[in-house]
């Protein structure tokens, strides 16, 4: 069992595991090693932080459709971008390779739980009212164009920040939201005639009125920071809505672990400073809580540092600080354990720790750092005699090389022991896909014993094997896709849960980079005469 689970007092029905920033990679790997474990426990959904009428699109992949490719689940199934994260594509592919085979029942599904809206604004019903009108064979479409007008009118930022701007409650806006509300009645009407697809129906027409909601709050005649407030209060109140509604889908599956920032999960009042004026409001994490009591159970994600983000070490005397000095590796610490400890500076790239957030979670989830590139190259110059050389125009290195990185032993610079690259190479190595952003690969020549007893193969019989490795697949040991016959492995994004392995393979290239450097200072020393 997931050790997490055993930190928790009562086994819950939605368990709730929170990142601190968004952008810091380390936090959704993480979660996906968390979920397949919890789905070997019963565990059969996981929710996420993406709109739940997209996220329609991302769970066909994960059941199978042929027709849905995993570029358009990446592309169409998330919102706020979230598709172009690695470790999304490999949660994605990761359920769909677990799901085959599967009975119906048993399948794991995928579910966006957050409402069909943007920070900087929100589009039309339009789309999503065609759609529920498409099921229900309605042309509804002219009355529904007339009513919606120009989308520009909607989508404009100045919509949701400047009530004069917005349309939300026009007259218009009134008939659209009587119009939405008249679907979800049809569809319940022919729910026992159209049973088939009717779930997918009446996750669009409930979008289509929470985007209907969503506008009539951005007209409310407010000042500016009372409206972010209330915008963001109603923002929380259709997630905490949409997580009810695919808990009551899944009650008789198992459990459900969602995933989202700790502002949208904590149990208590979130707040902010605007113009010197303190907000709060409650969000979808204090409205679940009140609802569904102890079944409600949330794991708080705590970060130290973040070189993708470029947030630094914590001091010492916060919170983050004093969890840092207790380990380098992530770990799950029950919140009774944190003392008293000072709040480390906020600047709304990382939402810090403070008593409150502590006291209201279960389970902390500490994360010392995150790993980029320069974070493993730091580990590899600390070996001994290590020397670090970085491709760039002066060295005269292809253009397509550029920032990769080589490590040698001595002088020599035949044969690298490990590198760090960023960028495909076209036409020979571009499986791993590493021109996505952010993404880079370690690469370690470990020999043909190492190779074999981690592969089951030797180096020569990798073209064999070739097709059972998914090489864009993060934080997983891989032959190397050119040069595995050679005994090199690789590994794509490690995160930081796997430093102490990654660090047992530098270990091992490293020990064959020192024996043949030292082979050849005997070459070269050669013979020495006898007296």
């Amino acid at each position: 069992m997931p050790s997490f689970l055993d930190l928790l007092a009562v086994s819950p029905d939605l368990l709730a595991l929170g990142e601190p920033t968004h952008g810091e990679s380390a936090f959704l790997q993480l979660r996906n090693e968390a979920f397949l474990s919890l789905a070997e426990h019963g565990y059969r959904s996981i929710a996420v932080e993406s709109d739940r009428a997209a996220g329609l699109i991302a769970d066909e992949f994960v059941q199978g459709v042929a027709a849905v490719t995993l570029d358009r689940a990446l592309t169409e199934g998330f919102s706020h971008g979230f598709g172009a994260a690695p470790a999304n594509r490999d949660l994605l592919l990761r359920m769909r390779e677990l799901n085959a085979g599967r009975p119906v029942a048993e399948r794991l599904t995928f579910h966006g739980f957050d409402a069909p809206v943007e920070l900087e604004g929100a589009p039309s019903p339009r789309r999503l009212l065609n759609q529920v009108c498409h099921f229900l064979d309605l042309d509804r479409s002219g009355e529904i164009d007339d009513l919606i007008g120009d989308d520009a009118r909607w989508s404009d930022p100045a919509a949701i920040w400047e009530p004069g701007r917005s349309i939300g409650r026009s007259t218009d806006a009134q008939r659209l939201r009587v119009l939405a509300d008249d679907l979800l009645t049809e569809l319940y009407l022919r729910a026992p005639r159209k049973s088939a697809g009717w779930q997918a129906a009446f996750v669009h027409a409930t979008a289509a009125v929470a985007l209907l909601r969503y506008h009539a709050a951005a007209a409310a005649p407010l000042a500016q920071e009372e409206r972010f407030a209330r915008l963001a209060g109603v923002r929380d109140a259709l997630m905490a809505e949409n997580l009810l509604a695919i808990r009551s889908a899944e009650a008789h599956r198992g459990p459900t672990l969602v995933f989202a920032h700790n502002a949208h999960l904590q149990r208590h009042e979130s707040t902010m400073t605007l113009a010197d004026r303190q907000l709060s409001w409650a969000g979808a994490g204090a409205i679940i809580a009140s609802l569904l009591g102890d079944r409600y159970a949330v794991i708080a994600g705590s970060l130290g540092a973040s070189p993708a983000l470029g947030i630094g070490p914590p001091a010492p005397a916060t919170y983050e600080g004093g969890l840092q000095q207790e380990t380098r590796l992530p770990r799950y610490l029950p919140t009774s354990e944190v003392g008293a400890a000072e709040q480390r500076t906020h600047d709304y790239r990382y939402f810090p720790l403070d008593r409150a957030a502590i006291e209201h979670a279960d389970v902390l989830l500490h994360v010392p750092t995150g790993v980029d590139a320069a974070v493993l190259a730091d580990r590899v110059v600390a070996l001994p005699d290590v020397e670090q050389v970085v491709a760039s125009e002066e060295i005269g290195s292809p253009e397509a090389a550029w920032g990769d990185r080589f490590f040698f032993v001595g002088p020599d610079r035949r044969q690298p022991f490990a590198t760090i690259v960023e960028h495909d190479v076209p036409g020979f190595d571009e499986a791993a896909q590493l021109d996505r952003p952010g993404v880079f690969r370690l690469n370690l020549d470990l020999g043909r014993t190492e190779f074999e007893r981690l592969f089951g193969f030797p180096p020569k019989a990798f073209e064999e094997h070739r097709h059972e490795f998914d090489f864009a697949r993060l934080d997983t040991l891989a032959p190397h896709p050119g040069y595995a016959q050679y005994g090199f492995a690789s590994i794509v994004m490690p995160g930081p849960h796997l430093l102490p392995e990654i660090d047992r393979l530098l270990a091992i290239a490293y020990r064959r980079a020192v024996d043949r450097h030292e082979r050849a200072a005997r070459r070269t020393k050669g013979p020495q005469s006898g007296a």
